[in-house]
């Protein structure tokens, strides 16, 4: 059965938002039920942690590498083996027996994470210049939409049949949306010759292990244990043994004369800044929400009714998110990232000192979400602006990642916060929610203060003309 390589924009930008919105679904659907499937499988509150830290770890190496790869033999393909392992993974997770084959499904499962670079990348190569913005910007809404809307099916799947069709349901739609992307996706045009350096690749994998491993058992372990310490240091070593391979390499996995653009380092912060603010509210809001009454704050709510409490989020940033692209012929990328960092920094604001009501909260994550739509869109199109065609792969690749590495952060410290202030009847109290939320305040507004430094698209554009950047070399780098 051949493909059908004379397929529309349109169809490929469909095919696309499919696979991307069954990828970021993967990111928070289990994250409201992990007490189920702790008690189900008959396993430790620590390891069933390990559910979200594996796919977090996975995903974080495989998207830069597999963005390197797609660049190189073809995006079309990388999306087609990225699709396969979300749907091996969601089967093993399905049928899991026990929580550490579990664990090695969501490990798979991560690899999933190139289709966020390859599917920018695809974008780019096959929409007429003058639509790219806007698709990007669309595309870039339904990942973060996706997301948000694990943490509202989780509840009404669990609650009609079990955990396990968290998997079941995605599979399906995984296995339909591989046809299509196959019989529908154009062959990449555009394609990079080389090599993959596996050893930077290896270096990578280990920096990120080391930083995330401690990031998310520093709770149990203790900040200032010797385990957390030596994997902190072991991760700033391992870290600038990369950077110096990445330097030398005539083939390296992220090119750093790329990397030295202003407008992709400073993106680049931004989103780690941004990840950490954005997880932290998707984990921790619906668990604020969750808190008996009993504790004096709190709803009280189930995770059916806490993830509705969600919906106001989820809708603005889909809303705000898909108008990034045409916003543009009035409000420049740049703007719209100060805008949404903006409107986030006061978001978290009002969600640390106002949460005694529902309608408080959901105004709040309304305003939010707005935010979360104009930055997440505008961030991949400054990336995508910023860096030859070539690259684009590896550049929003390596920017998906940096955001997912925030996350880990925000919610490793968010989490330490909260389970440090428990009240004598072992619920968590309202100061830790408050200190919580007051602290991915700060992130929310770093990453607003880090936005005035990105350039404006423009000159972003001629920064990475590629006549310029032979003439960097890895000394003045």
């Amino acid at each position: 059965m051949p493909r059908l390589y004379q397929s529309s924009p349109r169809t490929t930008f469909a095919v696309l938002a499919a696979a991307a919105a069954a990828f970021s679904l993967m990111q928070s659907l289990v994250t409201p039920v992990l007490p189920t499937i702790q008690q189900d499988l008959h396993t430790s509150a620590g390891t069933v942690t390990w559910v979200l830290t594996a796919w977090l770890l996975s995903a974080s190496v495989a998207t830069p590498l597999m963005g390197r790869i797609a660049d190189m033999t073809g995006k079309d393909r990388a999306l087609l083996v990225a699709l396969a392992a979300i749907a091996v993974g969601c089967l093993l997770a399905a049928v899991a027996p026990n929580a550490t084959v579990l664990i090695i499904a969501r490990v798979i499962q991560g690899l999933g994470g190139a289709i966020f670079p390859v599917s920018f990348g695809i974008v780019r190569d096959e929409f007429p210049p003058q639509k790219v913005t806007s698709a990007i910007g669309m595309l870039a809404a339904v990942i973060a939409t996706g997301g948000g809307f694990g943490i509202v099916l989780a509840g009404p799947i669990v609650g009609a049949l079990n955990w396990r069709w968290l998997f079941w349901l995605p599979l399906v739609a995984v296995v339909a949306v591989g046809v299509l992307a196959w019989r529908l996706v154009p062959a990449s045009p555009v394609r990079t010759p080389g090599k993959v350096n596996w050893f930077s690749a290896g270096l990578l994998s280990a920096w990120l292990i080391a930083l995330l491993l401690p990031l998310s058992k520093a709770t149990a372990w203790g900040w200032a244990s010797g385990r957390t310490l030596g994997l902190f240091a072991a991760a700033v070593v391992l870290f600038a043994a990369w950077f110096l391979t990445e330097l030398r390499s005539d083939e390296p996995l992220i090119d750093m004369r790329m990397m030295r653009l202003p407008a992709v380092w400073t993106a680049n912060l931004v989103a780690l800044l941004f990840g950490a603010a954005m997880f932290g509210v998707f984990a921790f809001l619906p668990q604020l929400m969750q808190i008996p009454t009993a504790a004096g704050f709190g709803f009280g709510a189930t995770v059916t009714t806490a993830g509705l409490l969600m919906l106001p989020l989820l809708a603005t940033m889909a809303i705000f998110g898909s108008l990034s692209g045409p916003l543009t012929r009035w409000f420049s990328a740049k703007a719209q990232l100060l805008w949404g960092a903006g409107l986030s920094t006061l978001a978290t604001l009002s969600l640390a000192l106002a949460h005694d009501e529902r309608w408080e909260v959901a105004v709040a994550g309304g305003v939010f979400g707005i935010g979360l739509g104009l930055v997440y869109s505008s961030l991949i199109n400054l990336i995508v602006q910023s860096v030859p065609r070539h690259q684009t792969g590896a550049a929003s690749g390596m920017n998906t990642n940096i955001r997912t590495i925030g996350a880990s952060i925000g919610t490793a410290v968010v989490s330490s916060i909260v389970t440090s202030h428990i009240s004598p009847q072992g619920l968590p109290t309202e100061s830790g929610y408050t200190t919580a939320f007051l602290v991915l305040t700060g992130a929310a507004a770093a990453a607003f203060l880090v936005a005035l430094l990105v350039p404006a698209a423009r000159k972003a554009k001629q920064q990475v003309e590629p006549e310029v950047l032979p003439e960097l070399s890895p000394v003045e780098v």
